[in-house]
């Protein structure tokens, strides 16, 4: 038979090689004792790719993930699942393997063997050690702490807490922590005034908010996923954002990136690949659909994530079908979620709150928000000018002017609101949406009308119970949305684990008893109260009020603080504004 080139190169190569690939001296060795061996085709292409690599030495034990440690166990016959391999040296590497020297059981002989990248679990995390004392006067919670230490020790990371637990000031404080120069933050639109004041109880540093095609720079710049095509582009027409050298990327809401069709999602996707440092923070969980999170996953470079039919096939219940001439896969399903779970623990930390034993268990959160409305500054306007002229008038015809501009914020609200339910649908827990306002509540059911119900004044008795029982009973029904007086005392809604106030009421108590609601005997997890608040309104005046109340009295059930205390307090402070 012919000897081709490639093994007549290789045979040179070999017979002349000192090197330390313990796989290439062995070839030599069975090449000296029969001379008249020839080379496969496979070993000489190795000889030649490999001879002038010098090997990396290890001398350690490498955790490996249970699918392969299964392969090992019927490979070999072993009686246990091994859980490490022991890696004297890697020979050499391809695509999609590395070549060791090494050996399974402590009892084994060194050999070299394959394994797959992304069966091997090497662990890239780095140690930190965070002075906290700078932030003592708003400290993290230690599973804040947690959070903190690990988007730290990664360069690519997925925080997935769960809704509630402190996403963004442990963002916050690990970004400050990081040594970056310049940290851009991606989020919705409803959510880029929330993360500037969190930044603000925690530095001094310039912060950027950017609008519609208006730069605006800073140390943190935070921009939202809709403009981001106005400043990057994947062709490279625009290169703002490029040019600004951030060296951090914090993508809040990630799932917002999880279709990798859409223009925000490859805009993301182009951006971290060039900038490099990556945190991911999301709330929803990481199994629900596990397309929706392929491309997170790929983001932070999970193992899993490197071969998207391999990541289809194995944890979406993938398949394909023939429609017309094209073959199509079908992703939508899912299966070994434990797997996935367990492959992807290096990249990415999901707590539920239950799990979370530093959380009280009624966590109140206000979300705070920019409104940019002509018609609220106008009725202020008007109302200051009226309230200024008619301040003799008693306190409750005071209050029914001010009614106007209520109703006005409560309904410029509700797609901030729908953005919060949504995330709460996505995550597959039950919400409760209480509104001062008959309008807002009935748009509210409208929209989700298939999967909510309504309670309110002009319903009767047995039409609130049928909704409290359907709430309670039924899993399809996700969302109970309510007056807040009608339905804020004596009904029990357990069966939420979240709270949403889409707009305020003056009296603290009626707040309190309305989260109550959930907080009720027989509730097995923690609960969140969200408060979206609009900043810069009288929402913001009506917020620190209450709050202050709640802090000065404990407020409890029953306390009498009516309206027009409450209103005397809110009014001045909007006359001294």
């Amino acid at each position: 038979m012919e000897v081709t080139i490639p093994e007549i190169e290789a045979r040179k190569l070999l017979l002349a090689y000192t090197g330390a690939n313990n796989y290439i001296h062995a070839i030599k060795q069975s090449i000296s004792i029969s001379k008249s061996k020839s080379l496969t085709r496979s070993q000489s292409d190795y000889i030649i790719k490999n001879h002038q690599n010098k090997p990396k030495v290890a001398k350690k034990w490498v955790e490996i993930d249970d699918y392969f440690g299964e392969t090992l166990m019927t490979q070999k016959f072993l009686q246990s699942k091994p859980t490490k391999i022991w890696v004297e040296k890697i020979l050499a590497e391809s695509d999609k393997a590395f070549h060791l020297w090494g050996k399974v059981l402590e009892t084994d002989r060194l050999y070299d063997f394959w394994v797959p990248k992304n069966q091997l679990i090497v662990n890239t995390e780095r140690k930190v050690t965070v002075d906290y004392s700078p932030y003592s006067h708003r400290m993290p919670y230690d599973h804040q702490k947690t959070a903190i230490e690990k988007l730290l020790g990664n360069d690519k990371f997925i925080l997935a807490d769960d809704m509630g637990v402190g996403k963004t000031t442990s963002g916050t404080i690990a970004a400050l922590e990081s040594g970056a120069k310049k940290i851009l933050i991606i989020c919705p639109a409803t959510l880029k005034f929330n993360w500037r004041r969190e930044l603000q109880y925690y530095t001094n540093e310039n912060i950027g908010i950017v609008e519609g095609k208006k730069w605006e720079d800073g140390k943190f710049v935070i921009i939202n996923y809709d403009i981001l095509k106005n400043f990057h582009s994947i062709e490279g027409g625009v290169t703002k954002i490029l040019d600004e050298q951030f060296d951090l990327i914090m993508v809040d809401e990630a799932h917002y990136i999880s279709n990798g069709k859409a223009q925000r999602t490859k805009l993301v996707n182009d951006l971290v690949k060039k900038i490099g440092k990556v945190w991911l923070l999301t709330g929803t969980p990481m199994t629900s659909r596990p397309m929706n999170y392929y491309n997170l996953l790929r983001l932070v470079e999970s193992r899993v994530a490197k071969n998207w039919v391999g990541y289809v096939k194995r944890y979406c219940d993938g398949y394909q079908i023939t429609k017309g001439n094209r073959k199509i896969w079908l992703t939508s399903g899912a299966s070994n979620l434990e797997e996935l779970r367990e492959r992807t623990k290096q990249k990415v930390l999901r707590r539920l709150k239950e799990e979370i034993l530093d959380l009280p268990d009624k966590i109140i959160t206000p979300i705070f928000l920019e409104l940019n409305s002509t018609e609220y500054k106008k009725e202020v306007g008007e109302y200051l000018d009226w309230a200024e002229e008619n301040s003799n008038q008693s306190l409750s015809i005071q209050l029914n002017k001010l009614m106007k501009i209520r109703q006005l914020i409560a309904h410029e609200k509700l797609p901030s609101t729908y953005e919060f339910i949504d995330q709460c649908l996505e995550q597959d827990k039950k919400v409760i949406v209480f509104t001062n306002f008959t309008d807002p509540l009935m748009q509210i059911w409208s929209k989700y009308k298939k999967i909510a119900v309504p309670l309110y004044g002009q319903m009767k008795k047995e039409q609130r119970q049928e909704s409290v029982d359907k709430f309670q009973n039924d899993p399809k029904t996700k969302i109970f949305v309510s007056n807040i007086v009608a339905g804020g005392v004596g009904i029990t809604l357990t069966e939420a684990e979240v709270v949403i106030f889409n707009d305020l009421s003056f009296v603290p108590a009626t707040m309190s008893q309305a989260e109550d609601r959930a907080f009720r005997i027989g509730q097995k997890k923690n609960v969140s109260c969200l408060y979206p608040i609009f900043d810069n309104t009288i929402e913001r005046i009506i917020y620190n009020i209450v709050e202050r109340k709640k802090r000065i009295i404990d407020t409890v059930m029953g306390d009498n603080i009516s309206e027009e205390d409450m209103f005397g307090e809110i009014l001045q402070e909007m006359r001294s504004l």
